[in-house]
C-alpha cells in the first residue's frame, strides 16, 4: 500500500510564492519519476513539472517559468516552489510518482488526493 499526501495549498494573494510538498509513504522499494499536475475548474488536468530520481527536470508551459520542482529522495518527498502566482493559476494541484513497491511486480503510478491552490486578485 502506497500513499501520496500533498500539503502547502490554500488561499494565496496574487504575486505570492507558495511551496507545495508531497510525501510518499508505504511499502516503497524505489521511486522513479515524480511530478506535479494541476486541474483548473472546467479544464483537463495538465502537467506542471516532473523530476527523475537523478534530479533531471522537465517543465511544461503551464506556469511559464514561475515554478521549481525538487525532491528529497531520503524523505520520499517532492516539492513545487511556485512564484508570482496569478488568479489563473487557481487549481487543484496533484502529485504523482512512479513507484516500485516491495512486492512488485511492476512500476505503478500513484496519485495524491490533490491540494487546492486559490489565488486571489
Amino acid at each position: 500500500q502506497v500513499q501520496l499526501v500533498e500539503s502547502g495549498g490554500g488561499l494565496v494573494q496574487a504575486g505570492g510564492s507558495p511551496r507545495l510538498s508531497c510525501a510518499a509513504s508505504g511499502s516503497i522499494s524505489r521511486i522513479y519519476t515524480m511530478g506535479w499536475y494541476r486541474q483548473a475548474p472546467g479544464k483537463q488536468r495538465e502537467l506542471v513539472a516532473t523530476i527523475t530520481s537523478g534530479g533531471s527536470t522537465n517543465y511544461a508551459d503551464s506556469l511559464n517559468g514561475r515554478s521549481t520542482i525538487s525532491r528529497d529522495n531520503a524523505k520520499n518527498t517532492v516539492y513545487l516552489q511556485m512564484n508570482s502566482l496569478k488568479p489563473e493559476d487557481t487549481a487543484v494541484y496533484y502529485c504523482n510518482s512512479a513507484i516500485y513497491t516491495d512486492g512488485g511486480p511492476a512500476v505503478v503510478t500513484y496519485w495524491g488526493q490533490g491540494t487546492q491552490v486559490t489565488v486571489s486578485s
